[in-house]
């Protein structure tokens, strides 16, 4: 019989929904970004959940208060591919024996300062004794049924696009795990790893353009997520544009670490990867614009299902690699 950890954590999310009857005419199916319900009168709510739990998704520099804001960014950002507003969340948290007042107090502040910085509430949630840190949320948006945004729907010829750089996360973390020093830009990247954001506000105008064919999170890292995309689609990308951060570059270069495979294999980047429409592309990165961010295009959707990066003379395939609990360690 397979263990947990031999399963791997996707494995272990299948196995569990197919003993899950569906319901009936859901608008987002099992396996997208995040569920939802018909609330009638055009309206959907979209609902969420993603835990956090402090031995895997806790470095030991980050303080409580940061702990519990990631928290609540985990399960905005996934409202955000959908195209949903958030409204509130709840929270429920797993306290382990010695942590203090002023820790829970940290907590309890972070996951107000995390909701309030995108508009939402925190209405309640629960309390149990742990053996470790564990802060579990669920996050509720509204969107309209004609403005929700699926992991399906892209179609060969649409342009590939994300909302930011990559790798800065992934160079974060190596910091912060592996005691690696760099002056210079030491703080930029550790500090996407304590204070990421989420992309509420280009998720909206994204699916009020109408250009958007598909839309995924990318906080399991790019590449994994290209490869959702493409499963989910049946169809391959072509790319031949990956957005880097130039803090990644260098970074590579002092470290001799591959700059590609940090922008690809990383995770918990909470960018967005949307495929759009070629004829809607001037509006969709136009309406980025309007909320101060921006939409780099970096492929196409192709028919054949293959995932491949040209970069310079050569071509290289795009791994299913990424984030995942007991497989990453």
């Amino acid at each position: 019989m397979s263990s947990a950890k031999e399963l791997g954590e996707r494995k272990i999310i299948k196995l569990i929904l197919n003993c899950l009857d569906q319901m009936p005419n859901m608008p987002l199916p099992f396996g997208d970004d995040a569920s939802a319900v018909d609330l009638g009168d055009n309206k959907l709510a979209v609902i969420n959940m993603d835990m956090l739990v402090r031995k895997t998704d806790v470095p030991k520099a980050m303080s409580h208060w940061q702990a519990a804001r990631k928290a609540i960014i985990m399960n905005i950002s996934d409202l955000a591919a959908k195209g949903a507003k958030p409204v509130v969340l709840l929270a429920s948290i797993g306290v382990p024996e010695e942590l203090t007042k002023t820790e829970i107090i940290e907590i309890g502040k972070g996951l107000n300062s995390g909701a309030r910085e995108y508009g939402a509430y925190i209405l309640g949630g629960d309390t149990n004794q742990a053996s470790d840190l564990i802060i579990s949320c669920m996050a509720l948006g509204l969107c309209s049924k004609n403005n929700l945004l699926k992991r399906s729907g892209a179609k060969a010829g649409d342009y590939v696009a994300v909302t930011g750089a990559f790798g800065k996360t992934t160079c974060g973390l190596k910091i912060l795990l592996d005691g690696l020093f760099a002056p210079e830009i030491q703080s930029e990247l550790v500090d996407s790893v304590f204070m990421p954001k989420a992309r509420v506000q280009e998720g909206l105008v994204l699916a009020q353009s109408k250009a958007v064919t598909a839309s995924i999170d990318v906080s399991d890292g790019l590449a994994w997520s290209l490869h959702e995309l493409s499963k989910v689609n049946n169809v391959g990308f072509s790319l031949d544009n990956l957005p880097v951060a130039p803090e990644v570059e260098r970074f590579a270069d002092v470290f001799g670490f591959d700059w590609v495979d940090l922008a690809l294999y990383g995770g918990e980047e909470y960018e967005l990867l949307v495929t759009v429409k070629p004829e809607l592309w001037q509006k969709a990165a136009k309406a980025i614009e309007t909320v101060g961010g921006s939409l780099t295009k970096i492929g196409v959707v192709t028919k054949e299902k293959n995932i491949a990066l040209k970069l310079d003379e050569k071509t290289v395939r795009v791994e299913p690699r990424g984030w995942e609990h007991f497989k990453t360690e």
